[in-house]
This record gives structure tokens, C-alpha cells and sequence, in this order.
């Protein structure tokens, strides 16, 4: 239906190899038939979770990110550490680490295709109920605070443009949508 719109690959090499990022430089075959370079970042994946106790309320955790130079207010997420790794069991480790809960029930929300114009990066993203609190175990280089706050609150955050990450804003509307119709 889209032919007109595909791009093809015509050849491809690898600029930076890192722990998590890898950059290619592809050159491409455009639908006019002109030739252009695209630039993209190689991702593993990742999982999310919106941790939501009994009463309603978020668990939220706050950390640093350097390459916005603040402190977030994020739901708990972690790449796959593997290729292939279920998303699911990603996503339950990373509940537990970055927060030191366990939930009983988990429910796939949606898959978000992060930056589609420089990355391949999906982040599978996760509801937890049934919750129980436990010992959080971050990994060395993590440093996290868990935020507990009411939905209403955390809404706000997002629309005062305090809750800026995009994965969170997007789980935090995307279920209150689904709350406000019941589901």
C-alpha cells in the first residue's frame, strides 16, 4: 500500500560499537530513485512497568539522566539484557530492582516505538498490580529513589511538564484513559 514510501538498503557500515548503542551509517535508495545516507542508532530493547498499588496510587522512581542534565520522574524500565530475552520477565526485574516490589498480575499495555527517525529502539510496556513491596537491589551504577503518588498527582506532573520522560507520559495517560472507561 506504502511502496511509494519505502526506503531500500543499498549498503551499510558500522560507526560506534558501544556497551548498549551501536551506530550504523546506511546508504539508502530513496522512492525518486536519489541515494542519501541515513544515520540510526542500533538498540537491544527494553521493558517498562507502571507499578499501581491497591488504592490507585503510582510508584514512580527518580533518578538522574545525563543526557538531559536532570532528575526524572520515570516508571522503572531496563533494556533486555539479551537477545531474545522475554520482555516480560525483563520487565518484572527490572520492578524488582529499581523498586523492591513484586506484583502478582501483569498486563502487556502497548509496544512504543521510541525515536523513529534515529533509533530502532522498542520498549515493551507493562501494568503491575496486586503489588507487594519488598527490598529494591539497583544495579552498582544505579542511583534511584522510589516515588509513591496518587494518579491524579502524577497527571499533573505531566501536564505542569515536571514527568517529561516519554514512556512514562505515555503509560500514565494511556491508563488513565483506560480507567476513566472502565477497563
Amino acid at each position: 500500500m506504502d511502496e511509494d514510501l519505502i526506503e531500500k538498503r543499498l549498503a551499510g557500515e558500522s560507526v560506534f560499537d558501544g556497551k548498549l548503542l551501536h551506530v550504523r551509517r546506511d546508504t539508502v535508495l530513496l522512492p525518486n530513485g536519489h541515494e542519501t545516507i541515513r544515520e540510526w542508532v542500533k538498540h537491544p530493547g527494553a521493558s517498562a512497568v507502571l507499578p499501581v498499588l491497591d488504592d490507585g496510587s503510582v510508584i514512580l522512581v527518580r533518578q538522574y539522566r545525563y543526557p538531559v542534565g536532570r532528575v526524572t520522574l520515570e516508571i522503572p524500565a531496563g533494556k533486555l539484557d539479551v537477545p531474545g530475552e522475554d520482555p516480560l520477565e525483563c520487565a518484572k526485574r527490572e520492578l524488582k530492582e529499581e523498586t523492591g516490589y513484586a506484583a502478582e498480575r501483569y498486563e502487556k499495555l502497548f509496544s512504543l516505538a521510541t525515536t523513529v527517525g534515529f533509533s530502532d529502539e522498542w520498549i515493551h510496556i507493562y501494568l503491575a498490580e496486586g503489588l507487594t513491596a519488598g527490598a529494591d537491589c539497583p544495579d552498582e551504577d544505579e542511583f534511584i529513589h522510589t516515588v509513591r503518588m496518587p494518579l491524579a498527582e502524577a497527571l499533573e506532573k505531566v501536564s505542569d511538564n515536571t514527568i517529561v520522560d516519554g514512556k512514562t507520559v505515555t503509560a500514565l495517560l494511556l491508563y488513565a484513559a483506560r480507567r476513566k472507561k472502565g477497563i
